[in-house]
């Protein structure tokens, strides 16, 4: 594992001697810009592994994405390397059409102590919630990004974090299906306590969301990558590309439905993967990732 190969990956070339917040940042949006949040090994008959040097060899040398576990996994490697003090951290993501979180952790972040104060670093969420620069941990104030208003709320030492959403301008609505959380102006996206936690902890989790029948990841096929001024989302046959606050305070959405035999051509030209194995595209969950 060699940091210097890990920076040409996310096309990094600034300096990375002094470990401040301005050089996380430019690190931080690099990575989100350059490696998707996809589970598409699940859907090519592949495992994924909560092992360091198998995660570096496959979003590094196989130029993959991941999810949580990888992303967040890898970051935590290489702020490390590069002197920053890190902390593993588990949250449970929140899920609109239950209105819940669910009983046990099933996210990976990082939290990065720097000059006395405390920031929340994760490259793992993807979709339209993925933050773009780490985040202050401090309690009900907004902290504006390019995707949107962020915010974390503190109660009883349980930490929610929070987007603002703006208005979509949705070019074609016969092929959107979000209605129902049209009407939505904040959305909760995680909640986490801050317990510091081994790897090892992911270990069931990591497990259970590739194999359980009810994991979104079992039933979505997903690939999403932060673009310069937005987003793109290959989920199941349906790419989706937002550019953020195309209008003011609206962000323009373009929705198309894919056929099999585009697959391939889009995931190597919108998200630079190139698969090894026969690709299966999934979508039969209705929870909405927008």
């Amino acid at each position: 594992m060699d940091i210097k190969e890990y920076f040409a990956r996310i096309s990094y070339q600034g300096s990375h001697n002094k470990p401040d917040l301005a050089t996380m940042s430019d690190i931080f949006q690099h990575h989100v810009q350059a490696v998707p949040f996809e589970n598409l090994s699940i859907h090519c008959g592949e495992s994924i592994e909560l092992d360091l040097e198998a995660t570096y060899n496959k979003i590094v040398r196989r130029k993959r994405g991941g999810w949580c576990m990888e992303n967040n996994y890898l970051l935590s490697w290489v702020l490390k390397t590069l002197g920053y003090n890190v902390i593993l951290l588990g949250a449970k993501v929140y899920v609109p059409e239950l209105d819940a979180y669910p009983d046990e952790i099933d996210h990976l972040l990082l939290q990065v102590e720097l000059d006395g104060k405390s920031y929340i670093v994760d490259g793992g969420f993807g979709m339209a919630y993925q933050l773009w620069q780490p985040m202050e941990l401090i309690s009900g104030t907004d902290q504006p990004q390019i995707p949107g208003v962020f915010r974390f709320q503190e109660e009883s030492g349980t930490w929610y974090l929070e987007k603002v959403k703006r208005k979509q301008w949705v070019l074609n609505q016969s092929a959107s299906t979000s209605q129902n959380v049209e009407d939505e102006v904040c959305r909760r996206v995680y909640l986490f306590t801050l317990q510091p936690r081994d790897i090892e902890e992911f270990r069931g989790c990591n497990a259970h969301l590739q194999t359980a029948p009810d994991s979104l990841f079992v039933t979505k096929s997903i690939c999403s990558l932060q673009t310069a001024d937005g987003i793109r989302a290959l989920v199941g046959w349906k790419l989706t590309e937002i550019k953020y606050n195309y209008r003011d305070n609206m962000d323009l959405v373009e929705i198309r439905i894919l056929a099999d035999e585009e697959m391939e051509k889009t995931l190597k030209e919108k998200f630079n993967i190139t698969l090894d194995k026969k690709f299966v595209p999934v979508n039969t969950s209705r929870l909405s990732l927008f």
